[in-house]
């Protein structure tokens, strides 16, 4: 028979199909990432039943968005026990995805688990598990109006009203931006309002509602900067409110001293910079000495005309990301989340000097610190 190219084709034609597809399929698989993986960890350890958590430190947490590995270490009243996840050791199950903050209220612990989009109940006796609250639209924080009533801030949507009796929420107090940050004072709630949660810094309306709390009703607002972070009182009763600028550096950041009975603003601290976004106010147990962080841990007296030349205690290249004052010692702890993979650290500083006077291990992205009304000491 005499081969053409027109005989070779029609038999060459399924080798080519082959060759093709192998091709593809080599293509594709060499483009693939190898998933992310969490580093095998030890099997946990059984409770100790005779370790009580109504006095101590709680560190919460945050872990890996969406990752489900948020945790929560307890440091014992005497600083010499650090124990690590205690609600997964005790309940047999995560926290959840995002710790975000915790209220002790009596005998009971609210966790405020962000992206699980609950609370959890905890007994604060043995750390087991009471009640897993719903009804949120991303919580926050949590604040007690009185004995019966707290506000919970929610990321979208409106800020919850929960009822302490029953640990349910119960009403909602409409609002269409993100609620963050809460003080009480008298017979009103003030929160701070980042503006809408999708919208770019330029067009977000940061506020400062104020609600009545008898009514449960949002009576007035006070215009702020960029993103307002942080609100405390000080012992004048005068409120201070941290604006970070934006989280796109839309403007410089500022701490506000604003008025709570005029709902007036009367001195604004610019920072120089843009884009350094400072975070974390608080204030010390005698209220006259505001902390933040700042390239480090700043601290600046209410009374003080100007901000902080520099950090009291500089970051030195650690990731520093969560501050609280003890309540009654008013020592300084502060969180190195590290690089946001390794387990983080928290660290204790003296509040007269800035020395340090302890480092205790914490789990993945330790954010937010709850003190023990008795934790001191």
């Amino acid at each position: 028979m005499l081969v053409t190219r027109y005989t070779i084709i029609p038999i060459i034609r399924p080798f080519l199909k082959l060759l093709l597809s192998l091709t593809l399929i080599f293509l594709i698989t060499g483009c693939q990432k190898d998933p992310v993986r969490e580093k095998p960890k030890d099997p946990p350890t059984p409770p100790d039943t005779s370790i009580t958590y109504e006095s101590g430190i709680f560190v919460l947490n945050e872990g890996n968005f969406n990752w489900g590995n948020a945790s929560i270490t307890f440091i014992s009243n005497d600083l010499g026990i650090t124990e690590q996840d205690i609600f997964g050791r005790i309940n047999g199950r995560s926290v959840g995805d995002v710790v975000q903050s915790m209220k002790i209220v009596g005998d009971f612990g609210l966790i405020v688990v962000n992206n699980t989009n609950n609370i959890e109940v905890v007994n604060l006796r043995d750390f087991t598990s009471y009640k897993t609250i719903k009804g949120f639209n991303y919580p926050r924080y949590v604040e007690t109006v009185d004995n019966n009533r707290a506000y919970v801030t929610n990321l979208r949507k409106d800020i919850s009203v929960l009822d302490l009796n029953t640990m349910t929420v119960v009403k909602s107090i409409r609002t269409p931006y993100w609620t963050e940050r809460l003080v009480r004072y008298k017979n009103h709630m003030f929160v701070t309002c980042y503006g809408g949660f999708t919208e770019p810094s330029a067009v977000r309306k940061s506020q400062i509602y104020v609600i009545d709390t008898k009514e449960d009703k949002i009576v007035d607002s006070i215009v702020t900067g960029k993103e307002p972070t942080g609100i405390v009182m000080d012992y004048k009763e005068k409120m201070w409110v941290l604006c970070s600028g934006g989280f796109d550096s839309y403007e410089k950041p500022t701490l506000l001293r604003v008025d709570p009975v005029a709902r007036l603003i009367e001195k604004t601290y610019t920072f120089p910079l843009a884009g350094t976004q400072p975070s974390r106010l608080c204030i010390n147990p005698s209220g006259d000495t505001l902390y933040f962080l700042h390239h480090g841990v700043c601290q600046m007296p209410v009374s003080s005309p100007d901000l902080p030349d520099m950090p009291m205690i500089p970051s030195e290249g650690r990731l520093l990301y969560g501050l609280e004052i003890h309540p009654e010692t008013g020592e300084i702890y502060v969180t190195d989340a590290v690089d946001y993979v390794q387990d983080g650290v928290v660290y204790r500083y003296s509040q007269r000097n800035g020395q340090l006077l302890g480092r205790y291990d914490a789990g993945r992205i330790p954010a937010y610190i709850c003190f023990t009304p008795d934790s001191s000491k």
